[in-house]
């Protein structure tokens, strides 16, 4: 059996420049996000007792996480219109 994560739509597109920007975001908006969620990978998640340690986290996870929501809204939008023509071809998956 396969992986379905490999199956799963891309998240970006590759712009005439030949970088990756994530779907409903700006190419600098991308790269923001990208620094930001890098940031907190070196830092850990954002929690509270990163943001009691490095307060500059607290502004940087409303910052992701305000890039995050746009993106998963535009994503959501995207597979929706892209699986409106397709006919359900299995019991296991609701499309609706």
């Amino acid at each position: 059996m396969t992986d379905p994560r490999h199956n799963a739509p891309r998240r970006y597109f590759v712009d005439a420049q030949g970088h990756r920007v994530l779907i409903g975001l700006s190419p600098e908006e991308t790269a923001e996000f990208e620094a930001l969620d890098l940031a907190s990978n070196e830092t850990g998640p954002f929690t509270s007792e990163v943001r009691a340690r490095v307060g500059a986290a607290a502004d940087g996870e409303v910052r992701w996480l305000e890039l995050y929501a746009r993106h998963e809204g535009a994503w959501r939008a995207w597979i929706a219109q892209s699986q409106t023509g397709r006919a359900p071809d299995s019991g296991f998956v609701n499309y609706g």
